[in-house]
């Protein structure tokens, strides 16, 4: 067991040019983090929405067999899709998460910014690209019905 004397020390924030750079290094890579996030969840979406489109297409191919399980692919669609919206409200909760943990506390001192809000256009990407998710699971989920 620790004792809480020596987790202070341990943790003990110092105010200099190498903990500030370390600081913007950190939130920089949580940056990085959200948006290989975003990607792979427009991936998915995009995925997902494109093998309902086909899938729904080949039958109208002349000398195309009739699926045996016509179904399967809008479900598979909507998994994808669904788990994209999913992906990007999950991570952008966790990016919250990692930044307000960056701006408050010990770290306060050390991030050079204020209480005011942090201006990136993560967050308005990833909310968008939810709107599209959302539109694009209903879309789909009223061709199947």
């Amino acid at each position: 067991m620790v004792a809480t004397h020596d987790r202070d020390q341990r943790f003990q924030v110092k105010v200099t040019s190498d903990s500030h750079f370390a600081w913007i290094r950190t939130r920089l890579s949580l940056e990085r983090t959200m948006m290989s996030w975003i990607r792979t969840a427009i991936a998915l979406i995009g995925f997902g929405f494109t093998i309902v489109q086909f899938f729904e297409r080949l039958s109208q191919f002349p000398g195309a067999d009739p699926a045996q399980r016509p179904l399967a692919a809008f479900y598979f669609g909507l998994l994808l899709v669904g788990a994209g919206v999913v992906a990007l409200v999950i991570s952008g909760w966790q990016y919250r998460a990692g930044i307000r943990y960056l701006r408050t506390g010990d770290f306060e001192p050390i991030s050079g910014l204020g209480r005011g809000p942090t201006h990136t256009p993560i967050y308005a990407i990833t909310i968008i690209m939810i709107f599209i998710g959302v539109f694009a699971f209903t879309s789909v989920l009223t061709r199947l019905l």
